[in-house]
């Protein structure tokens, strides 16, 4: 699914058509997350947009592996250039789960979905975070809660009761991720050429 995404992004920077999947069709909930490694840090995020709801899941990655490099409005568009210094991580989402409270869960084993009223304005709020987000952000459960309300786009203040009126989903993940020199690696193995961008052959990294 990995290779697909890249694949897919691949593809689109050459304008043909990306090859077919090495995986079987099925219906999940999935989201596509770029990085990239920056002079040999840590990677830095580069674009994430999923989606919460089960979807046919060649043409999701497809469509989210493209959405997430291209139209993440917190970035600009990923150019074809920093494709060697990019990874991929792909999740599909299962288990999903009401929570009884907005602490009811496991910082690095779920994924928390919020929904609250704001209480300036009455409108309706929502966001998540996939589960490996608070554990990486060394985020109490607390912590990631409020940080999920600033993301949920709520700019007041934050109180004790405005908490225990948020109803929390929670969900797991399965997640796989691919650096593009293992990617090239795939390619080489079992397409025999490593891949093209824009007719200039990439060295492996």
């Amino acid at each position: 699914m990995a290779v697909y995404c890249f694949d897919t992004l691949v593809a689109h920077y050459n304008s043909e058509d990306a090859p077919l999947p090495a995986f079987d069709e099925g219906q999940h909930p999935l989201f596509v997350t770029w990085k990239k490694v920056v002079n040999g840090g840590e990677p830095r995020l580069r674009g994430c947009i999923g989606t919460l709801e089960a979807q046919y899941i060649i043409n999701g990655f497809q469509d989210y592996a493209l959405t997430s490099a291209l139209r993440d409005r917190r970035f600009p568009p990923i150019q074809a250039k920093e494709l060697p210094a990019l990874e991929c991580t792909v999740s599909i989402l299962t288990d999903y789960e009401t929570a009884n409270h907005y602490l009811d869960w496991e910082v690095g084993k779920h994924g928390l979905i919020i929904e609250f009223t704001d209480p300036n304005n009455n409108a309706r709020r929502s966001a998540t975070y996939l589960p490996e987000v608070a554990a990486h952000e060394g985020w109490t459960r607390e912590e990631a809660i409020d940080s999920l309300m600033r993301k949920a786009g709520y700019s007041g203040h934050i109180t004790e009761s405005l908490r225990k009126s948020i109803r929390v989903t929670r969900y797991q993940s399965t997640l796989f991720t691919l650096t593009y020199s293992d990617y090239v690696s795939y390619v080489r193995e079992t397409r025999g050429a490593a891949p093209t961008i824009n007719g200039v052959k990439h060295v492996n990294h």
